[in-house]
């Protein structure tokens, strides 16, 4: 059982060793994690991971390799499975038609919303399901979950069904991308190259080979050549709208993050979801404890850096045009004053959506965030790369 779990780590670059495999195995004859699943999981991790930045690659080989591992068994042997809570609790969500859902109105406006969502608070006092006022599960009010509305309040639904929240009062948990995954970027890496514009700088110090031997061609004797020192001078900071629609897209954004890191000396990067606000951060596990102030980025990276901002930009026009739209937080500043700030202060920048290019004009916040660009959005595509780069060499 263990000895394909090691190879599939392998397999996924994960740098194991035998003498890690064989460490775990001593944990497991000492009985650290005896008929305990995640007791199992948490040794397994100790022993094998020895860098944060591969856990995300761990959890999915774990996952698939010992996904089915937990079971419970009844007193007469037999394998009994208890009906999840889920799957009751959604016996009595409220499956609405196209139809349906055309007939049910919005409250009319991201203020009228919070508004009214005071009053529920204030006036409610139980439990409701299947309703189109209060605060509840499996209706047509703007308030809940496992429901419909136009424009809502998620409040206790684990995942989005219809994306139309305008706020998620829930704690999300989003994972960090992959700087490891490989497999198509070498085109990507291609496209990056054409960003990676040397410029010459300093005193001419470098011996130019090359014109040497012509110059001692054309004029019969030795004429030694030098040249200006060339350096890859390109700075880049990229910051990964991470989360929600963009989980669509999260192995095409991985392929562009490692290209990146693997073709830029000078390439930093931060998160965000959905729009730039007044805090970014580098490790979505702690996200809301280890953040960045925008204004600090401002301050350190100078405004030679490129800008590159890669996300959807699918989400509720308020989180731009709103202070207090953000779906996660309470934002003092709209999100358009944020991108203002930040395209105001680097000297070039651009947004790049890996969301289908001929689906923009389908969605208000697409084209707000695409005029605040000054046009400057390209398809996270081969092409669009080729574009952006041409953009930011210019």
């Amino acid at each position: 059982m263990f000895i394909p779990f090691f190879l599939k780590l392998k397999e996924a670059s994960i740098p194991v060793t035998l003498r890690e495999f064989l460490a775990l195995l001593e944990g497991m004859e000492a009985g650290l994690a005896d008929f305990d699943t995640e007791a199992f999981y948490f040794l397994a991790r100790t022993a094998l991971v020895k860098d944060e930045r591969h856990i995300d690659r761990f959890d999915r080989i774990f996952s698939e390799i010992f996904g089915g591992l937990e079971t419970v068994t009844g007193a007469d042997g037999v394998e009994t499975v208890p009906i999840p809570e889920e799957w009751l609790r959604r016996l009595a969500e409220k499956h609405l038609s196209e139809e349906d859902k055309k007939l049910v109105e919005a409250l009319g406006g991201f203020d009228k919303l919070m508004e009214t969502l005071r009053q529920r608070l204030s006036e409610q006092k139980g439990r409701h399901q299947g309703g189109s006022k209060w605060i509840g599960t499996a209706g047509t009010s703007p308030f809940g979950a496992y429901g419909y509305n136009p424009e809502g309040i998620r409040i206790g639904q684990d995942t989005s069904r219809h994306r139309r929240a305008v706020k998620v009062w829930d704690k999300r948990e989003f994972r960090n991308l992959d700087d490891g995954v490989e497999l198509g970027t070498r085109n990507i890496k291609v496209a990056l190259r054409r960003l990676r514009r040397f410029i010459r700088e300093g005193a001419a110090d470098e011996f130019d080979l090359a014109g040497t031997i012509r110059s001692t061609a054309e004029h019969g004797y030795l004429d030694v050549k030098t040249r200006p020192e060339r350096r890859n001078t390109v700075k880049l900071l990229m910051l990964f709208d991470i989360g929600g629609s963009m989980d669509d897209h999260i192995h095409t954004v991985e392929e562009l993050f490692s290209a990146a890191r693997s073709e830029f000396r000078h390439m930093d990067y931060f998160y965000f979801h959905n729009c730039p606000y007044e805090r970014v951060w580098k490790d979505n596990r702690r996200r809301h404890s280890e953040v960045m102030a925008t204004e600090d980025v401002i301050r350190i990276y100078g405004p030679d850096y490129r800008l590159i901002f890669v996300g959807d930009a699918s989400m509720s026009p308020y989180e731009i045009t709103h202070p207090g739209g953000s779906v996660e937080h309470w934002n003092t500043e709209a999100g358009a004053v944020w991108i203002d700030r930040l395209t105001g202060h680097f000297r070039k920048s651009l947004w790049l959506n890996p969301l289908q290019e001929d689906r923009w004009g389908y969605t208000t916040s697409v084209s707000l965030i695409r005029r605040l660009m000054g046009d400057r959005m390209f398809p996270l595509t081969l092409g669009g790369l080729e574009t952006a780069a041409r953009e930011l060499s210019r």
